[in-house]
Order: structure tokens, then C-alpha cells, then sequence
């Protein structure tokens, strides 16, 4: 007779995920809901999805937003990192599409939503890796000839910006830090990194994270808590940093500006304080108030209105 999951012997329990005396990972949060892209044609938005590599799989939604003189203008391009523990949740989403649909109509940006690797299944550090992909993948269209021909057409690779919200917010810390270590292809500039209600570690249990990471370097590991020598040189113009007022993660957002100021790092950051608002409620109740203003801040700063 099979044993059920009740039935078997829990070693380890954490926020997002329970693991058995077996081996085996019980996620504790419901399969995503996939939507296809599509076509707005209420707002002229486009949508399509993109294969950046067939091993390891990595793919992407991109959002195209209409413009009155589409042969000429170029847009900014604005990666993006969904967030949901490393382990849950989609780009393809209905949240995450409309959330970064909204983005690309509000701000005039070419939007490019990453589907990264998520544990169980491809564990940490996987989804670095692949975020670091993607970036290189983008920027391999800056000379007008690369694989997807809206990147060639569209995109303005001198206002290129990263940003994520949760764990994504930690995988743009990341990938923005490794732009300063390892440079950039001529004629590309990474302009602004936005970190909405980040992910970082040193301000609880750090345990899920170390426990999806098995090549992990311990609590001090700079994907977890970031070093001030990856801070220093970031590469990046501007960053801005939203915390919300009620989610236990504002700390962690406000760790890292403290820090960030603190490494000697020449650019510039802004820390807002989303009033009301509990982790990443901008994303999962968009219509109330609060969140709108999340969305027009992300906005402002991606033009530089500020």
C-alpha cells in the first residue's frame, strides 16, 4: 500500500515548502495558473513569449507597448524578476502579466519577465544563474542582430533597467552586481535597478534559503546577505528601493540601502516606504490606492521624473 505524504516523516518545515525522512518536497503553495500571451486591445500592448536557452530551460515573456512612430522610437528595456520564495509562483501568471503589462504601458518600456529555474525542481543557484543568462541574452540583440527581432527593433540598449520584487528583488542585487565585476558589451548601459519589498537575509531564519542552496557559503553568503565589496560596485547608475510599511521584509530593504551608502558606491539610491502596504500587495491587490502608487513610482523613476 503507498505511503501518503501524512503519513511519512517530516525532517525539515518551512514557510514555502516541507521536506520528508525520504527526500521528497511537498511545496505548500497551489501549482501557478499559466495564461498565454496575448494581445491588449484595449491599450495596443503586445505580448509573446521567448525561448532564451533549451538547457538549462529558460524563457521569457516580452511586452511591447503601442507607440505612435513605431519605426523610430527606441525604448527603454526593463528586465524583470518575478518574486515567491525561489520556489513558487510564474512569469505567466495572471498577477505577474498584468503586473508588468501595466509597467510597460505606464512607463513606454520594453518589458522582458524572466521564467527562472524554482526549487525543487532546479535548485539555488540556479535561478542566479539563470537570471545572469537572460541579462546576456537581452544585450547579445545590441547590435540589431539577435535572435528575437523585437529586442533588434525596439529596444534602446543605452537604457537598459533590472528589477524584481521578493526574491526577485534579491536576483536583481545579484545580476546587477556581477555587471560591475564582469563589464558590459560596448554601446549597453544598465541605467537603474529597481528592488521592490527585496528578499535578503541576516534579519531572521535564514534557513528555507541555505536549504535550497546546498553549495551555499553558510549566512554570510553574498547572494543572501549582500557583501559590501559586491555593493561598491555595482553597475548600475540609480537605484531605487521600495519597502512596504507592513511586510516583515522592510528591514531587509532598508539593510541594503544603509549598506549600499555605506560601500562607497558612486551611484544613487532612493529608499520609499510604501504606506499600508504588506509584502507585495502591489502585485497581488493592484487596484487598491497604495498599490497604484507603487506602479507610478516604478514609472517616474524608470523615466527619471523624479
Amino acid at each position: 500500500m503507498a505511503t501518503t505524504t501524512q503519513e511519512k516523516e517530516v525532517t525539515h518545515e518551512f514557510r514555502f515548502f516541507r521536506v520528508y525522512k525520504d527526500g521528497t518536497v511537498e511545496l505548500l503553495r497551489p501549482p501557478p495558473t499559466i495564461i498565454p500571451p496575448f494581445d491588449d486591445p484595449a491599450t495596443g500592448l503586445r505580448t509573446k513569449d521567448a525561448v532564451i536557452t533549451t538547457n538549462p530551460p529558460i524563457s521569457a515573456r516580452l511586452f511591447l507597448p503601442k507607440t505612435t512612430n513605431p519605426s523610430n522610437i527606441k525604448l527603454p528595456v526593463f528586465l524583470f524578476f518575478h518574486g515567491s520564495g525561489f520556489c513558487a509562483r510564474s512569469a505567466y501568471t495572471p498577477e505577474y502579466h498584468n503586473h508588468v503589462a501595466t509597467i510597460a504601458n505606464e512607463a513606454n518600456v520594453f518589458a522582458v519577465s524572466v521564467e527562472y529555474a524554482k526549487f525543487p525542481a532546479r535548485p539555488l543557484p540556479a535561478c542566479y544563474h539563470d537570471a545572469w543568462s537572460s541579462l546576456r541574452w537581452v544585450l547579445s540583440h545590441a547590435g540589431g542582430a539577435g535572435p528575437e527581432p523585437w529586442l533588434n527593433e525596439h529596444a534602446d540598449f543605452q537604457r537598459v533597467l533590472i528589477a524584481g520584487n521578493s526574491a526577485g528583488g534579491n536576483l536583481t542585487h545579484w545580476v546587477v552586481s556581477q555587471v560591475g565585476k564582469i563589464g558590459l558589451p560596448s554601446g549597453v548601459t544598465i541605467d537603474g535597478a529597481i528592488l521592490v519589498h527585496p528578499f535578503f537575509g541576516g534579519i531572521g531564519d535564514d534557513s528555507q534559503w541555505l536549504y535550497m542552496c546546498p553549495e551555499n557559503e553558510g549566512p554570510e553568503d553574498p547572494r543572501l546577505k549582500p557583501a559590501a565589496e559586491d555593493l561598491k560596485v555595482l553597475g548600475c547608475k540609480r537605484v531605487l528601493v521600495c519597502v512596504g510599511e507592513k511586510d516583515p521584509l522592510l528591514v531587509a530593504g532598508e539593510n541594503y540601502v544603509e549598506a549600499l551608502k555605506k560601500s562607497g558606491w558612486n551611484g544613487s539610491v532612493e529608499l520609499v516606504v510604501n504606506l499600508g502596504l504588506g509584502h507585495c500587495n502591489h502585485v497581488y491587490k493592484p487596484d487598491e490606492d497604495n498599490a497604484r502608487e507603487v506602479l507610478r513610482k516604478i514609472a517616474s523613476f524608470i523615466n527619471n521624473q523624479e
